[in-house]
């Protein structure tokens, strides 16, 4: 099995970083290796064990750590668990097996199962959007509600390699930039978390060998099997996804959809924990119109 990352050191660098940022998770939490037929899968439960399931899935090149700010509100009211995607930068398989196949959905079937929960809400971010559709296209029966921040698979993509393979050439100063362009500028200095997950993301970026397949577009036919609550948070200056795409097609084909399109935020939303809290504790008015 081929390694994600550049090498043994670097491999060793990223995730002992993560795993201290894991012993200062911000709550109590249980944490899981869950055997599936495509490799052992780590996943971070917190909340209370009676509580509504709820499935965190981060985006490309990151892991668990991606929702800490997060949790803390989250974990009040449901049981979470966030899950490192096989293949990315996390403590999962490094296994990489093919978009275009059911490879997905069997893992996620056995993460499921291996948790023993037959249904749960899922909350997707960029490639963990695609993942959480792929899997509520196919699976739409096990899904509760379903939240997509700036999901990969519904708009066109953009083509990033054209200025982010020579920042990544730059160093860190080249790496602080591509950071800027996916999430905007950070106010320094910055809070002890939020600057654990920037050094994370850092090291990610310098060590971390990432995918360069295309997600697969779904299907009108696909996203109108999306029979469940729906919230998308868009951004307008995304450069991951184009995000006017991204909309119209949700807009198009999802019956139950809450849209929420901020047309100056970026491929990285910050800010939204309490707008996701209120859709999947029922409400529905967080909404807000195309610009």
């Amino acid at each position: 099995m081929a390694s994600v990352f550049k090498s043994p050191h670097g491999q060793q660098i990223v995730l002992e970083r993560y795993k201290e940022i894991l012993e200062h998770w911000p709550v109590a939490h249980r944490q899981h290796r869950i055997a599936t037929r495509h490799g052992e899968t780590f996943v971070v439960e917190s909340g209370p064990e009676n509580a509504p399931a709820l499935i965190l899935l981060h985006g490309t090149a990151a892991n668990a750590a991606s929702w800490t700010v997060d949790i803390p509100i989250w974990s009040q009211h449901f049981r979470v668990f966030c899950v490192d995607i096989i293949g990315d930068a996390g403590l999962s398989a490094q296994i990489r097996p093919p978009y275009d196949s059911d490879a997905h959905m069997e893992w996620f079937d056995d993460v499921l199962n291996g948790l023993s929960l037959a249904t749960a809400a899922l909350v997707g971010m960029s490639l963990g959007g695609w993942v959480a559709l792929d899997y509520a296209t196919r699976r739409p029966e096990r899904v509760s509600k379903l939240v997509l921040l700036s999901p990969g698979g519904v708009g066109k993509a953009k083509n990033i390699l054209l200025w982010a393979i020579p920042l990544l050439l730059l160093g860190p100063w080249g790496r602080r930039k591509m950071l800027e362009r996916i999430g905007g500028r950070m106010d320094e200095p910055l809070p002890p978390s939020a600057a654990a997950i920037v050094d994370l993301s850092n090291k990610i970026f310098t060590h971390f060998i990432p995918r360069r397949s295309s997600l697969p577009q779904f299907s009108d036919e696909a996203l109108q099997r999306l029979k469940m609550p729906v919230m998308a948070i868009l951004g307008g200056k995304d450069v991951f996804i184009d995000a006017r795409d991204t909309r119209h097609r949700l807009d198009q084909n999802v019956p139950d959809l809450t849209m929420r399109y901020l047309p100056d935020a970026r491929h990285f939303i910050p800010g939204q924990t309490e707008t996701v809290l209120q859709f999947l504790q029922g409400a529905s008015d967080t909404g807000a119109a195309a610009q």
